[in-house]
């Protein structure tokens, strides 16, 4: 047992290897209830969100078939067809279709237990069942809603997730996906009554009549009996239903993403000056995009964002190991009050056996961390020749090197290496999560390491000897290095830049001035760059590697085209560093897509933003508002 890490089983913990799930022990001998058959008691509470979910997408989908497709009412599914709120009816294809598409809409929502699509499913049902009886004076009509409308109110302790992080925006993404998908819908509306068509428009009248129809316009098609006013009621409620979500979005109120506060991050700076040793991704909890939650002590802290309604934590805990469980219950609590998906990238061994421990998660081993230790370090010997014939190389090319903190270096200085940084990214968003503080040169980071590459200017080329060639935007500077502390005795790599028209090798280079450097400025282990299933590429290249392994790691290699897999696992090796695993936790595997998917969109790796030229200047950062209201009733 790890020493330190508590146990509240007595038993010992299991070992959180390779890419078996590790699961929390479960108490056992607990006596069991004695209930009837399931088909007595009814679905579980737990279960009941995501069938209703599935009724109403499945509801939904007949209404807007039935809306669109006038035979459809006639043909094997007429019985289904006919029970089915706003069926038929004079308005049939329009309350058809605006049935069918706001329950397509809410159907996310109550499988997410969203306490606001609850009571817009409770709104629109009996809507539906008024439109019944006043349109088809259909009973059965009625029932079918009353019958949906049954377990939405019996259960509705089960929708309480409070409104995700949003802002005025998504009514702009509202408006082109409801105006793209109503265009479309359109579309098959005017063409499915072909047969009472007059004449023959072309493609483009067809949309001509629909973009006319959708602003509640006449357009330039005509058919014949009461068609024309049936397919013009249906554009027309498409288009309102387009008008009605935009309008809604772009002035509901906002509910921004959480952000660290001041408070915040003085308090988890305190955590780290006294447990920052133990991780070395806890200064990587300061960036302030990221929200927190504290233990009921204090002593604690878990950090987080939320993406795509993925709640992701990175690294262990913050703080005492002791208080671990506390923070991780208010995270799930979090993550729980907004049915948000939890989930944590990259902890470490410890970090991941109390997490499966305390909350039930399963973790899967993600990949390893690259660890020097500066003692052991040395250039010396066949294995570093290449790493050490490449910095001599560049040193003979006249570079030269410094490594310093921060709060040595001037803030004009500071200022051109934020620059440079800037320039030499080479993409529009900055990449970065889980290992990434996202900011350089802050007064309160001092304790930061930087090591940069300079190159004295040259004579130009056909200039008189004294005469020497003007100098970049940045000077001599050519590289930079930023390392974060890890505790008092080591540092982790943060980010890499270098100029394109410097030699190759700069990030080798600097990597050994740092590690050269260490001794004097106290430094006993440097944290490099995070490999990502790096056992499996080890392994997959060695004799006597299985068929599936193989396949396994021709998959990386050919991934690797367009992420840095196997060329960060080949870079870091060349430091003969130690490797520690770090895991991904989750809750079950159907959500592993899912998790990937927001982890790639959190390290910049995706990016479902709006073009630049439509995004919002940025103001100052706010915390979550009713994140804040959970936490100030939670300390009451």
């Amino acid at each position: 047992m790890s020493a330190g890490v508590p146990d509240r089983t007595g038993r010992a913990r299991r070992a959180v290897r390779g890419a078996r799930p590790v699961r929390a022990p479960r108490l056992v001998g607990a006596p069991r209830l004695v209930r009837g058959p399931r088909a007595v008691r009814g679905p579980r509470p737990d279960a009941v969100p995501a069938l209703i979910a599935s009724a109403c997408t499945l509801v939904g989908l007949l209404d807007i078939a039935a809306g669109v497709f006038p035979r459809f009412r006639h043909s094997r599914m007429h019985t289904v067809a006919e029970v089915l709120p706003g069926a038929l009816g004079p308005f049939a294809a329009a309350l058809s279709l605006s049935t069918g598409v706001l329950l397509l809409l809410l159907a996310h929502g109550l499988r997410r237990r969203k306490r606001r699509a609850w009571r817009a499913a409770v709104v629109l049902l009996p809507a539906g069942a008024v439109a019944q009886f006043a349109y088809r004076h259909s009973l059965i009509g009625v029932a079918i809603s009353l019958a949906l409308l049954a377990p939405l109110l019996r259960h509705r302790s089960e929708f309480e997730a409070l409104p995700d992080p949003r802002s005025r925006w998504r009514a702009l993404a509202n408006f082109v996906l409801m105006g793209a998908g109503s265009l479309v819908l359109g579309l098959v509306i005017v063409s499915v009554h072909a047969n009472r068509m007059i004449g023959s428009p072309s493609l483009a009248d067809r949309i001509t009549h629909v973009l006319y129809g959708l602003f509640g316009f006449e357009g330039p098609l005509d058919y014949t009996g009461p068609t024309s006013w049936t397919v013009a009621v249906s554009l027309g409620a498409l288009g309102l239903l387009t008008a009605i979500t935009t309008i809604y979005l772009a002035f509901r109120p906002e509910h921004p993403a959480a952000r660290l506060t001041e408070d915040d991050e003085a308090r988890l700076r305190a955590l780290l000056d006294k447990h920052g040793g133990r991780d070395s991704l806890g200064h990587f909890a300061l960036r302030r995009d990221k929200g927190v939650v504290f233990s009921p002590s204090g002593k604690a802290a878990v950090t987080y964002r939320v993406v795509s309604g993925v709640m992701l934590a990175s690294g262990d805990p913050v703080g005492d190991v002791e208080a671990w469980p506390g923070a991780i219950e208010r995270f799930m609590d979090e993550a729980k009050a907004h049915s948000w998906t939890p989930a944590v990238m990259g902890c470490s061994e410890t970090g991941g056996e109390v997490w499966t421990r305390e909350t039930g998660l399963d973790a899967l081993e993600l990949g390893d961390e690259a660890v020097v230790d500066v003692a052991d370090f040395s250039l010396a010997g066949r294995a570093m020749r290449n790493v050490r014939q490449m910095v001599k190389r560049i040193e003979r090319a006249g570079y030269e090197t410094r490594v310093r903190r921060v709060r040595d270096l001037s803030e004009g200085e500071l200022d051109r290496i934020r620059r440079a940084t800037e320039d030499w990214r080479g993409t529009d968003t900055e990449r970065g999560f889980s290992m990434a503080l996202g900011r350089i040169g802050d007064p309160a980071d001092g304790d930061c390491l930087i090591a940069t590459a300079h190159k004295a200017d040259v004579p130009g080329i056909g200039a008189e000897p004294g005469h020497y060639a003007e100098p970049g935007p940045y000077g001599d500077l050519k590289a930079v290095l930023h390392f974060v502390p890890w505790g008092t005795d080591g540092v982790s790599l943060d980010l890499m830049r270098r100029d394109r028209s410097a030699d190759p090798g700069m990030n080798e280079l600097l990597i050994v001035a740092a590690l050269q450097a260490a001794p004097r400025l106290g430094i006993e282990r440097v944290s490099l760059n995070f490999a990502m299933f790096r056992a499996a590429l080890a392994r997959g290249e060695k004799i006597g590697a299985g068929p599936v392994l193989r396949v396994w790691r021709g998959l990386l290699v050919f991934l690797s085209r367009w992420f840095q897999i196997e060329s960060l696992y080949k870079f870091n090796a060349k430091f003969r560093p130690r490797w520690e695993p770090r895991f991904v936790v989750y809750g079950s595997s159907r959500d592993l897509p899912r998790i990937g998917l927001a982890a790639m969109q959190a390290e910049g790796f995706v990016s479902l933003a709006l073009p630049r030229l439509l995004r919002r200047r940025r103001t100052a950062p706010r915390p979550c508002a009713h994140a804040v209201a959970e936490r100030g009733v939670r300390a009451a």
